[in-house]
């Protein structure tokens, strides 16, 4: 079966493409088959950059591809052991549409409450919606200092929602890396390889975690059933 996790953003430039192209990569790096899937249309940016990935020779091959839609997507999801799903660069109706089918949603975003607010509101759209709280968590990038996560975490908490452990500091460095068809986790600095490391690892963690959630659930469910019989 295959695993989905989406990235959404109400705004752009946030780090939506980033970590799609990160988690990514690490997941072929460790033998998983997997594909992002580009839904933002008019940008992109992830189908360029996993050409220019191929045109640099870049190991390991990253597999990415055009849709208009989840559903054209997940036509293709059983071929693969994981899907990322890169999102529209803001969101709109398919975001509801998206996160019924992921197993996770993932939220990026900067530290500043111009990014933080109006994130906080799409994931509140989503939970009116039924989307499951367990389902949507934040990932802080372009951070500056401590005391600037610290803010941004409190503020995301008081909301009702998790952010993954670790972040993205604001470096030059990860901007030149994609920029040549590398990831973050590819850049020419260890210490900035092994911080974008943490926050991908934290992310795996976190989807691994609920998928145990959803194995417990479907065995009690099963006992009850037994039961009621």
């Amino acid at each position: 079966m295959s695993t989905i996790i989406a990235f959404v953003s109400q705004k752009g430039g946030v780090g939506k493409s980033t970590l799609a192209r990160a988690l990514a990569r690490e997941a072929a790096f460790g033998g998983f088959k997997t594909k992002i899937a580009d839904l933002d249309t008019q940008q992109g940016t992830s189908v360029d950059w996993h050409r220019t990935r191929l045109g640099a020779g870049i190991e390991p091959v990253v597999a990415a591809e055009a849709f208009a839609t989840a559903q054209q997507a997940l036509k293709v999801a059983a071929e693969y052991d994981l899907l990322i799903i890169d999102g529209p660069a803001r969101t709109s109706k398919g975001t509801l549409a998206i996160a019924k089918v992921a197993h996770l949603v993932v939220q990026p975003s900067g530290a500043s409450v111009d990014d933080l607010r109006p994130a906080v509101r799409e994931f509140h759209a989503l939970v009116n919606e039924g989307i499951a709280k367990d389902k949507l968590t934040f990932a802080l990038n372009r951070i500056g200092t401590p005391a600037e996560e610290a803010e941004a975490r409190a503020y995301i908490a008081e909301a009702g929602y998790v952010a993954l452990n670790g972040c993205l500091l604001e470096r030059p460095a990860y901007r030149k890396a994609q920029n040549t068809g590398h990831a973050v986790t590819e850049t020419s600095y260890a210490g900035l390889n092994a911080k974008a490391d943490a926050l991908i690892q934290a992310l795996i963690d976190k989807v691994e975690d609920h998928g145990r959630s959803d194995e417990a659930e479907t065995a009690e469910l099963a006992r009850r059933t037994a039961a009621v019989g």
